[in-house]
């Protein structure tokens, strides 16, 4: 099943809505400011991502600069701070069982459906 963490008022979100929409197949919603994943969820994700903690944080968020910016994070304090700021986490994100992209360009998310 594919799956997006989707932020509605995000264009590049929105885009990535589109592009999944427009594939035909089916997919589930999961608007992550609302719906918050668990530590283990976003690890899980991470994982999928490929990427580090940090790669997944959005830092040009005003809660970054403010609380975060310079500080030595480790990688389970920067997953807690996006668990508790989940603005902070990059979107959108699409996950296709075991493979996932953040869909900036939104293009990126062709390259798993």
């Amino acid at each position: 099943m594919i799956k997006i963490y989707h932020n509605p008022r995000c264009s590049k979100s929105r885009q990535g809505l589109a592009i999944l929409e427009e594939s035909k197949k089916e997919f589930e919603i999961v608007k992550y400011l609302e719906e918050i994943p668990s530590e283990k969820e976003l690890k899980a994700i991470i994982e999928k991502l490929g990427v580090s903690p940090i790669q997944l944080v959005r830092k040009t968020e005003k809660i970054w600069k403010e609380n975060f910016k310079g500080k030595e994070l480790s990688d389970d304090e920067i997953v807690t701070a996006m668990i508790e700021n989940p603005k902070l986490i990059e979107r959108p994100i699409v996950i296709n069982n075991n493979k996932a992209v953040i869909g900036r360009p939104p293009e990126n998310i062709a390259t798993i459906l």
